[in-house]
């Protein structure tokens, strides 16, 4: 089994609705984890809840792509290592798919945990009200 994790969704709201929730702190904590996410590259920024994740912002393509690192311990070393997350958005007839890439896993124990969390947000996401324009 590889050590890449690939998940897609799809929503009936634009793509510029869907960017919201990948990128405003306020909507991304809703399904994902607690932060202080800005989509600068560059910028460095933590998920928290039960643990902290220190990630780096490497790549934003407004409402088409997003990339991050994201650092973690592995389950079966403990020894911390830095993975990758791909987020795209395609326009769709009536909504946006979007599609999850996170790679760069050490072990399978590790991608295997993630992919189980992130099918639970995934969930989360699909099941929050449609997104709300913010200004």
């Amino acid at each position: 089994m590889p050590k890449e994790i690939k998940q897609t969704w799809f929503f009936q709201q634009p793509p510029q609705e869907v960017w919201d929730y990948l990128t405003k702190p306020e909507l991304l904590a809703q399904w994902l984890m607690e932060n202080n996410f800005q989509p600068i590259v560059g910028h460095k920024f933590t998920f928290t809840c039960n643990a902290v994740h220190y990630c780096e912002v490497l790549e934003v393509t407004p409402f088409k792509r997003l990339v991050y690192s994201w650092r973690a311990n592995s389950l079966t070393t403990g020894q911390p290592f830095i993975s990758k997350v791909v987020w795209t958005l395609a326009p769709k007839e009536k909504g946006t798919e979007l599609n999850l890439i996170h790679n760069g896993f050490l072990a399978l124990e590790d991608a295997l945990a993630h992919e189980q969390g992130w099918i639970k947000c995934g969930e989360k996401l699909v099941q929050l009200p449609n997104p709300v324009k913010h200004a």
